[in-house]
């Protein structure tokens, strides 16, 4: 909506008629509706108020240009008429005539253009899928986001043991991140509770998310109704509503339960698995992957944010048998505990080898720019820039597109920007679909020169 209101050098009230809104043709109907209506009823009274009428417009026509009294009548009858119709959609969607203007303008717009984007499923979670949302929703409004169940640390793991459900968490940061905000009731999802006996350490939209999934009955239906009341561009989804838990096989044998324990076992993990083993696909995940368009996997913690969502079965598979695009936007930083000293390679294969699939990624989108100033902290943590080895992604039939994907800081701090990587990833979906089209038209005109060919022999 930022660029629609940018390019938008004409008055306010003629804003309802740009291009896209879908606004005129109503208009054009109403217009002719009344027109007719009042036709009809100057026909009941013997059209004798169209002659009076005409009658006086003659006598002033007499006095000045025909042509230019009609364009003026036109004129003042249309802004008076366009006014009255702009003045009666906002007085019966209970908005202040100043305030209401710009929501309807900006409720057109997101339906008429952004639902005009592509279909997208990000498949993620943690902060790296909430970072991506907030990009993308200025996109398209045909986003589904696939979210990891497997967490078990901080509110969301005492709300998973104390009432038995989902963990809320990641599904909250999704909601939030694809609502507007500067929204007061997005920065109440996202309140976290400072003090409090039981309270502290919860964020309200944990305990909302909780509260209605006990109403409910299902976290489905609860996610469903929060993002109604955040108004949300897409929707998000768990990708299964079993009790998940991931497990960890360290290379020098041990194994690891819980998410949270993961990174502090401090090894190098052989194999990611759940328990139970076999965790059943939420259905409407299942259906969004076979719709999408394009498919993004990550950002995020490689081996507790995205791989547990790869885990379930029927996920990694519709996600190779997908003909969408599909892209891996790959950490910039390793994380210590989970991708000590792994490169680009190393991120997909991991991924690949849980999915037991090599069509699950078509391209890597990394990061290309690292500042000079980069922050000690990251060295002292154990935390470094991932290598981009674009040999050995090539031997795997995965292609690298590299793009500076972090936002500018005078501390050195390394973060994803999410417009950066938004509109990275539509350049690439946009280049990518692009190509398939002209294929598409050349093995047609290929087959038609064939045919001529056999036609003439």
């Amino acid at each position: 909506m930022k660029n629609f209101k940018n390019n938008m050098r004409i008055p306010k009230d003629a804003a309802w008629l740009v291009p896209g809104l879908q606004v005129k043709r109503w208009f054009a109907m109403i217009f002719l509706g009344a027109l007719m209506m009042t036709i009809g009823f100057l026909i009941l009274c013997d059209i004798k108020p169209v002659f009076y009428t005409m009658q006086f417009i003659r006598k002033i026509a007499m006095q000045i240009s025909t042509e230019w009294l009609a364009f003026a009548i036109v004129m003042f009858g249309a802004g008076i008429f366009f006014k009255g119709w702009q003045k009666t959609n906002i007085s019966m969607l209970g908005l202040s005539a100043e305030k209401g203007g710009e929501n309807i303008l900006e409720a057109l717009y997101r339906r008429r253009k952004l639902n005009k984007g592509p279909k997208i499923v990000a498949v993620g979670g943690g902060t790296g899928l909430s970072m991506l949302l907030k990009g993308i929703k200025h996109i398209t409004n045909n986003i589904t986001a696939v979210v990891t169940v497997g967490d078990d640390g901080g509110s969301s793991g005492r709300l998973r043991e104390d009432m038995g459900i989902l963990p809320p968490g990641d599904i909250r940061n999704c909601i939030a991140a694809l609502a507007d905000d500067e929204d007061l009731i997005t920065k109440l999802f996202q309140y976290r509770f400072k003090s409090g006996e039981g309270l502290e350490g919860h964020s309200f939209g944990n305990l909302f998310l909780t509260a209605l999934c006990a109403i409910t009955g299902d976290m489905v239906r609860a996610v469903k109704e929060s993002s109604n009341v955040l108004s949300i561009r897409g929707r998000v989804l768990p990708s299964t509503l079993d009790d998940m838990k991931l497990v960890a096989e360290m290379e020098d044998g041990r194994i690891v339960h819980g998410e949270s324990n993961i990174p502090e076992a401090h090894g190098r993990i052989k194999r990611l698995f759940t328990d139970p083993r076999h965790c059943k696909a939420l259905e409407d995940v299942i259906l969004a992957i076979k719709d999408a368009d394009l498919i993004i996997l990550g950002p995020g913690s490689l081996y507790t944010s995205v791989i547990p969502n790869l885990l379930i079965d029927e996920i990694s598979q519709e996600i190779a048998k997908s003909h969408a695009k599909k892209i891996y936007v790959c950490n910039i930083m390793t994380q210590p505990g989970e991708t000590d000293n792994y490169t680009a390679s190393d991120h997909v294969k991991a991924l690949m080898q849980h999915a037991n699939s090599k069509n699950i990624i078509d391209t890597v989108l990394v990061n290309d720019y690292i500042p000079s100033n980069l922050a000690k902290k990251y060295e002292l943590a154990g935390s470094y820039p991932v290598k981009l080895d674009y040999e050995n992604l090539k031997k795997l039939g995965v292609k690298m597109f590299p793009k500076k994907l972090i936002e500018d800081s005078r501390e050195g701090l390394v973060r994803h920007s999410s417009n950066r990587v938004a509109r990275a990833i539509y350049y690439w979906f946009k280049k990518e679909h692009k190509n398939v089209k002209s294929h598409i038209i050349t093995d047609k005109n290929t087959d038609k020169d064939n045919q001529k060919v056999a036609v003439n022999d």
